[in-house]
């Protein structure tokens, strides 16, 4: 793969709490302008690994590198331009409480640009119609149901016209029918954007119909990383059992995998 074709890239990296390791030598590529789905059970290391990459959570071990830049090394410009070159959708919005919603779309165009405060308005009117959400624009956070949230938290990740976008568990917590609408809405944008999509999630449904490849992860490793259809072939005995649900075998490692099969939500 030609390195100017790489959007993400994580190489050997490694992250332990209290000596117990979480991410075990972990390595990912992921390409420009593709949806890569992270999918694996809580505790797996998922949303560990989200971290480390968009620079909140610095790897004990190994590199991160989003569009040539490694968070951990870049120089403070370096960093001011990646923070505007990406976005981050949080698992539970992350939208401050004390702000209207039109104001937590304007506050990423605020820091990061010299836009004034009409234009900011109607940049904020435009990316919440995209996610129709134009009518809750003078609407606090507290007034949304769940689903309005995520998509708020969505209009503010694409403020700035995002290259990649990072999404920590976009459909957790929702209903079938609005998770549903959800995933939908990121595949429309995806195209309209032309962006590079990276997405948490451990919900089976979802990741299969917004991927291009996924990457399946357990105890810190990733125990495959393929496209959707070629996941769903696979003869690996982990992979088959996450897949179809099937009860464990006797033993240590088949009681880990039951607790595994039991954080997942599918």
């Amino acid at each position: 793969m030609e390195r100017d074709a790489i959007a993400v890239e994580v190489r050997g990296v490694r992250k332990a709490f209290d000596e117990q390791p979480v991410l075990d030598g972990v390595d990912l590529s992921v390409r420009r302008g593709e949806t890569m789905v992270i999918l694996g059970g809580s505790g797996s290391g998922k949303s560990t690994l989200l971290r480390c990459i968009i620079g909140l959570e610095p790897p004990d071990e190994g590199s991160v590198s989003i569009d040539g830049i490694d968070p951990y090394a870049a120089s403070w410009s370096q960093l001011e331009q990646l923070r505007r070159r990406i976005g981050v959708a949080f698992q539970g919005g992350a939208l401050f409480g004390s702000m209207t919603v039109a104001e937590n779309i304007e506050l990423p165009i605020a820091e990061f640009t010299r836009v004034p405060p009409a234009t900011r308005r109607i940049i904020a009117r435009i990316k919440l119609g995209m996610v129709g959400l134009e009518d809750a624009m003078d609407r606090r956070p507290a007034e949304l149901s769940g689903g309005m949230i995520k998509r708020a938290a969505l209009a503010r990740a694409l403020a700035l016209d995002p290259s990649i976008v990072f999404f920590d568990e976009p459909s957790a917590g929702l209903d079938p029918v609005t998770a549903a609408g959800l995933d939908r809405l990121l595949v429309q944008l995806k195209r309209a954007f032309d962006a590079t999509l990276v997405v948490v999630t451990h919900e089976l449904a979802s990741a299969f119909k917004i991927a291009d490849r996924m990457a399946l992860m357990h105890e810190g490793q990733f125990l495959v990383t393929a496209t959707p259809e070629v996941i769903r072939k696979s003869e690996d005995p982990i992979v088959r059992r996450f897949l179809d649900r099937a009860p464990p075998e006797a033993g240590d490692s088949a009681q880990k995998f039951e607790k595994f099969l039991d954080d997942l939500e599918v």
